[in-house]
């Protein structure tokens, strides 16, 4: 009767130990604003002793929305002006070390983000695929997912800090998606292929998806635009070249169906897309911003 009891006993208290672990809170990690640009916010989050095991979440709003909900996160994510990520999958674009494979991270493990850049990243989840708003006061937080083992952290430290102001001849791959009338030419050249400003526009509303090919004529079409609109090309000349040497032939999709690893093209996406961002702080003026070609302007630059 009394090994019955203590059989129990013994039975009770392993369910109980289940429960506490599954109750158990996951160690919030660091959040850390280490970069800005006009249009993104460069992040590094560091998972705390128990790690990110169902990778982390985060939650930015312009400082202006945070100080009128209370200075607090909103609980729902439906909230209109709260802006969220989830990373938990394998990311192909900003992390910024081939040692990094994925969002699930080990304890201690760091990884950098780019809000503000996600539109074509992959492993994330989130309501705001667009830029940030240039020269705005945002606040950001990050926390660690809820998964097998434990329940979401508390949130992180608030990371606080300004998008750069727009320089006026630099311009994001976001705004030339969503300025057509703006562009100051009707065709570039990406690689050795010539795209007309239709094909142009529907190669910047595709999302990478894990196809180097297609971040990086992203950014080289914005930077383009930019050249064309005077700025000053000396900061990337040489990635420009190197990035239509490796295009080439391939045909950028929708268009086409061309292909390259992201591994191969992100050092040169990373460059390309910091001088759109404004992190160069070029000189402007020094190509006329009227209608051209891109085979026109490119011989100023020989």
């Amino acid at each position: 009767m009394h090994a019955r009891y203590a059989a129990v006993l013994l039975a009770a208290s392993l369910a109980l130990a289940a429960v506490s672990a599954q109750a158990a809170i996951f160690d919030t990690p660091t959040f850390t604003l280490t970069d800005v640009g006009s249009a993104k916010w460069t992040l590094t989050v560091t998972a705390g002793p128990s790690g990110a095991p169902s990778g982390f979440s985060v939650y930015w709003m312009t400082q202006a929305d945070y100080d009128d909900y209370g200075d607090v996160w909103p609980s729902s994510l439906s909230y209109p002006t709260l802006h969220w990520a989830q990373f938990t999958g394998t990311p192909t674009l900003n992390t910024f070390d081939d040692t990094v494979t994925s969002f699930i991270l080990g304890p201690n493990q760091s990884v950098q983000i780019e809000i503000g850049d996600l539109f074509d990243e992959t492993g994330v989840s989130t309501n705001t695929p667009d830029e940030m708003d240039a020269n705005q006061n945002y606040v950001g937080c990050a926390y660690a997912n809820s998964g097998t083992g434990g329940t979401r952290s508390d949130y992180s430290l608030n990371a606080v800090g300004s998008t750069i102001d727009k320089e006026s001849c630099v311009k994001t791959q976001g705004y030339w998606k969503t300025h057509s009338s703006a562009w100051p030419v009707s065709s570039l050249m990406l690689g050795t292929v010539t795209y007309t400003k239709t094909q142009l526009l529907s190669i910047l509303g595709q999302p990478a998806g894990g196809n180097g090919l297609i971040s990086l004529a992203h950014q080289l079409i914005a930077t383009k635009l930019n050249i064309a609109m005077g700025a000053d090309p000396t900061p990337v000349s040489s990635t420009v070249a190197a990035a239509d040497a490796q295009i080439g032939a391939l045909v950028v999709p929708p268009v086409g169906s061309g292909y390259l690893s992201p591994s191969s093209t992100s050092h040169k996406t990373q460059i390309l897309d910091d001088y759109n961002n404004g992190k160069y702080h070029v000189r402007c003026g020094t190509t006329p911003a009227n209608e051209s070609t891109w085979g026109r302007l490119k011989s100023l630059y020989r």
